[in-house]
């Protein structure tokens, strides 16, 4: 069960820790997850189905 856990996590890419969601947009139903240390960032935009990714969010 723990190995599951581990694949589902979303990780950055840099320091290996969880992305937190914490700046998503429930209106436009956009996800953005990034890093605690703010090295990366992860957007999930359901109306193109696409992601982007980006380095150190300021």
């Amino acid at each position: 069960m723990n190995v599951l856990k581990r694949l589902m996590y979303e990780k950055c890419p840099k320091c290996n820790k969880k992305l937190e969601t914490s700046k998503s947009h429930i209106i436009n139903a956009v996800v953005i997850k990034s890093c605690p240390e703010n090295h990366f960032q992860r957007e999930y935009h359901p109306a193109l189905e696409t992601y982007i990714e980006s380095d150190k969010v300021g």
